[in-house]
């Protein structure tokens, strides 16, 4: 099992500048890469045999503000090690390399990221909503979002008379 310390450091090494930041305080250690390098740094974290990440257990989208953040949790069954990977991408082109290549399994982390966040993963071979509907404007987890008033005639304004009250014990038993 590597130390994060480790992770990070061979990291380093091998992708030099692309590495922008190394945090290995709190709960989730992780470097922040360049975004254009993300696909290859994940093959190298895949494919180097002390660090061995075969699996990818989550993919997170985060809005800065100014930035959209892709998080990205792997983990090694082989080594029995977990770090995470992050890249930022401008709100304005929220534009990212797919790693559906590197780990099969980002395939709907990557569909449910762009339909919550609206960040585009290029290469991505089916980059269309997964919990909206097709027809759904905008992105739901973005700081930005305004929550539409109604959706296909169905009212979906929570203060509408007829929505229920969610204090009302009787709704529940």
């Amino acid at each position: 099992m590597a130390k994060h310390a480790d992770i990070a450091k061979a990291t380093k090494s091998k992708f030099g500048d692309a590495v922008l930041e190394v945090n290995l305080d709190g709960k989730f250690p992780h470097v922040v890469v360049e975004a254009a390098r993300i696909v290859e740094v994940c093959e190298f974290l895949r494919d180097d045999d002390a660090l061995a990440f075969d699996f990818l257990s989550s993919i997170a989208g985060v809005d800065k503000g100014n930035q959209l953040e892709v998080v990205y949790t792997i983990h090694s069954y082989l080594k029995r090690h977990n770090f995470g990977v992050k890249a930022r991408v401008p709100r304005s082109e929220p534009n990212l390399p797919s790693v559906t290549s590197v780990w099969s399994a980002a395939d709907w982390h990557e569909r449910e990221t762009y339909d919550l966040m609206g960040i585009n993963f290029e290469g991505h071979s089916d980059l269309r909503r997964i919990l909206l509907p097709p027809d759904w404007e905008g992105y739901p987890l973005r700081k930005d979002y305004k929550y539409p008033e109604s959706y296909d005639g169905i009212t979906l304004r929570r203060d509408d008379e007829n929505w229920p009250d969610p204090g009302d014990k009787e709704l529940y038993e």
